[in-house]
């Protein structure tokens, strides 16, 4: 499967997030995205980040786990935690994060 998510912490910071930055001057969060982005990419799962969200690809369970994980890392950014999250279930298929992408550039290739 292949989950596109995006998270991102409103509200105060919690305790345990004592000393941590909630928004950048410009209202930015990226300092919690790069905290949820460094668990999804220290799970070793196919993974990909662009400036709306990050795509992860894997089996149900193990997608699920890092996606809670990148959860948990955000939480301390905020009391509130937004999380959107679009999953393309396909058993038996592996390789599709690439895969989709290079049937698409040669459909139009192809026009």
């Amino acid at each position: 499967m292949i989950v596109a998510f995006s998270v991102s912490p409103s509200g105060t910071p919690s305790p345990e997030g004592a000393g941590v930055q909630q928004h950048a001057e410009d209202g930015s969060v990226h300092d919690a995205v790069a905290a949820a982005v460094q668990v999804v990419r220290e799970s070793g799962l196919p993974n990909r980040t662009s400036s709306m969200f990050t795509e992860i690809e894997g089996e149900w369970d193990e997608v699920m786990g890092v996606v809670k994980a990148a959860v948990e890392a955000v939480a301390p950014y905020g009391s509130r935690i937004s999380l959107v999250l679009k999953a393309d279930i396909r058993p038996g298929r592996t390789g599709e994060l690439d895969g989709k992408i290079e049937r698409l550039e040669q459909a139009l290739e192809n026009r």
